[in-house]
């Protein structure tokens, strides 16, 4: 039986534009991207920390080192640049294939650079390191 695991995830990044004109998706910076284990076109889900939405669009690369989190078309009614997010991709695997591997975890400042990249979650008491305050 296939199930749904968490493959990667950005946590607490900042929105940095949010543009309802652009044709929809998330525009990110490829150092996140890869960070991440993103793909290009790969659905990923919007968690906005900062008004409690939740949407799914699709990964496009923006400008390599920019620190672009960048929400495109319809999203941009609910994802406002300057809101905390948290990017996370899913995928269908074995439970064996998913006990053979562990998400990509990546933790930023506020500009959006990397702090730490784990390979698994961590709990509030070590989230510190990165001034949060929640998981």
């Amino acid at each position: 039986m296939l199930r749904n695991f968490m493959l990667g995830k950005i946590h607490r990044c900042v929105v940095t534009r949010a543009d309802l004109d652009y044709v929809g998706s998330i525009t990110l910076d490829p150092v996140l991207i890869r960070a991440a284990g993103f793909l290009e076109n790969e659905k990923i889900d919007i968690y906005d920390v900062t008004n409690g939405s939740r949407i799914s669009t699709y990964v496009i690369p923006g400008k390599e080192g920019s620190g672009e989190v960048g929400i495109n078309g319809a999203a941009a009614h609910h994802v406002k640049a300057g809101d905390l997010v948290i990017l996370a991709a899913y995928g269908w695997m074995t439970e064996a294939e998913a006990a053979a591997r562990k998400p990509s975890v990546v933790f930023v400042d506020a500009h959006n650079r990397i702090l730490e990249t784990v390979d698994r979650e961590r709990t509030p008491e070590r989230l510190a390191f990165a001034g949060h305050t929640s998981a």
